[in-house]
């Protein structure tokens, strides 16, 4: 085979796994002290978002980490802090991609930012309820939303038993878990 005829094969076939990983859903392992949640996340829909996620948990990133902030009937969030102080160094953000069509609904996974539309980096959070609110509505800095780009597949009990968790304020945190919530061990499931 000559080497144009590989060059254009090696073409074909990075464009058509790249193209398959666009498509198909991957599906990702959350080991917590409570139990494991199985999440089945989007890259047709939100493919920045599920790219940085797959590389925070490829990376290890996520592993001992806790769930900081939990506010039963709203959210749990974690992925960011090892304790009620030490937040984690993180990459870039990445861009919003709230604008597609995945609502906040209750079980759903989402990109956790700041008031800027385009600062989320690895916190994320699992809506506890259908949180319509925090859903795109338009380009504009209080209509952006909050990227959903997943839901829990597996372990919804997990998620309700800890929303349900005793919290106080701490270290100027509010809706802290007093019994530490740890995210143990991630993986993409092969």
């Amino acid at each position: 085979m000559t080497r144009f005829k590989l060059l254009v094969l090696s073409v074909f076939l990075l464009s058509f796994s790249l193209l398959s990983f666009a498509s198909e859903t991957v599906k990702i392992k959350m080991v917590t002290n409570q139990g494991d949640i199985i999440l089945e996340l989007y890259p047709d829909k939100a493919p920045d978002t599920v790219k940085n996620f797959v590389n925070y948990t490829e990376n290890n990133f996520y592993n001992k980490t806790i769930f900081h902030r939990v506010i039963d009937g709203f959210m749990i969030q974690g992925g960011g802090y090892t304790n009620a102080q030490d937040r984690k160094k993180t990459l870039s953000p990445i861009k919003n991609e709230a604008d597609n069509g995945l609502k906040n609904d209750r079980y759903t996974i989402a990109m956790a930012r700041t008031r800027d539309p385009h600062s989320a980096t690895a916190q994320f959070f699992i809506n506890l309820k259908n949180n319509d609110f925090l859903n795109f509505t338009r380009k504009s800095l209080n209509g952006w939303g909050y990227t959903v780009f997943g839901k829990v597949i597996k372990g919804q009990e997990i998620v309700d038993k800890i929303a349900k968790v005793k919290t106080i304020a701490t270290a100027g945190q509010p809706n802290i878990p007093v019994d530490p919530i740890y995210i143990e061990d991630v993986d993409v499931i092969k």
